[in-house]
């Protein structure tokens, strides 16, 4: 693994497949949201953007489609 960045609460590793591995100051590992909140800052990953929520069935729209 590639040290990517070391602060004084964790260090940032790239792993051989491309992903990154986040771990503490007694080398624990980092999983999870704060994982996700620590690479978002970062800017080493980004959040994939959210669907439009789809308008939920009616007892109307079900009713026409009979």
């Amino acid at each position: 693994m590639k040290t990517v960045k070391k602060t004084a609460e964790y260090a940032i590793f790239k792993r051989k497949d491309g992903r990154y591995a986040v771990k503490n100051t007694n080398h624990k590992a980092i999983n999870g949201d704060e994982k996700a909140k620590i690479l978002l800052a970062e800017g080493l990953i980004t959040l994939p953007a959210s669907k439009p929520a789809e308008p939920e069935a009616t007892e109307e729209t079900s009713e026409a489609a009979e």
